[in-house]
């Protein structure tokens, strides 16, 4: 597997530079990621990006980046995506789709690129292929990871993450050696709120009337790639690899 850059460029956006960006592959690929929460849809992009070169550009990752930073330094567009956070409110689309504008050389990564979490709306959906539109950047695909409602709340509802190194395991899937106690730290495990099986079904409600609409969308343009997200996560990057290969 490759080893994953420190994308300088996406997370603080403006004129900063990767310091080392991807190596070009013979055949770089342009990718959205769509699945509902629990889904693994970070996991599976961790290993495009081994497998393909592609850079996961990730929203979740600029917004905490810019969290753990504080308003210092941050663009408009991010201090009023902060501030709608603060509050507890959605970020609205317009200032998502400034915080990507601001970071648009990164649609011309010579890695090509994984999208994870933009677009979220169809209105995300249309000024993001009007954005490739100006740049002169075609998506390959929209690969949307499916999984029965059910499983998604197993998953999630046994998942507990270390409350100082932020490692990830799970009570079935991934235990860690000793019950409640990080591998890599030795930090105490937790559940998170929003993993709990209450908080869970909310998320999901949330991606089924916001996000879910964006497979039928992407499905008109001929770009949409379902893939069934059951199984261990090299099965279900074989499944994806399989269906790149048949486009």
């Amino acid at each position: 597997m490759s080893t994953t850059h420190g994308r300088t460029a996406w997370i603080q956006g403006g004129e900063h530079r990767c310091q080392t960006p991807p190596a070009k592959p013979l055949r770089p690929y342009r990718l959205v990621l769509l699945g509902a929460p629990g889904v693994g849809k970070g996991t599976q992009a961790e290993l495009l990006h081994a497998n393909l070169g592609a850079c996961q550009l990730s929203t979740g990752d600029v917004f905490r980046a810019a969290k753990a930073a504080g308003d210092c330094g941050v663009s408009d567009a991010m201090r009023t995506a902060l501030e709608a956070m603060r509050k507890g409110e959605l970020v609205s689309d317009e200032t998502v789709l400034a915080l990507v504008v601001e970071r648009s050389r990164c649609l011309h990564c010579g890695g090509g690129f994984l999208l994870d979490g933009f677009p979220r709306t169809i209105t995300q959906a249309d000024a993001l292929l009007k954005l490739l539109a100006v740049n002169q950047v075609k998506l390959d695909a929209v690969i949307s990871y499916e999984l029965p409602l059910k499983q998604i709340v197993m998953r999630l509802g046994g998942r507990r993450t270390c409350n100082h190194c932020k490692a990830v395991f799970h009570v079935l899937s991934r235990p860690p050696r000793v019950k409640g106690v990080c591998d890599h730290c030795g930090g105490e495990l937790m559940q998170r709120e929003d993993d709990r099986p209450e908080s869970i079904c909310t998320r999901i409600a949330a991606y089924e009337a916001n996000t879910h609409p964006l497979t039928d969308y992407f499905r008109g343009k001929g770009l949409l790639l379902q893939i069934q997200a059951y199984g261990s996560p090299e099965e279900i990057h074989e499944r994806t690899m399989k269906a790149l290969e048949a486009r």
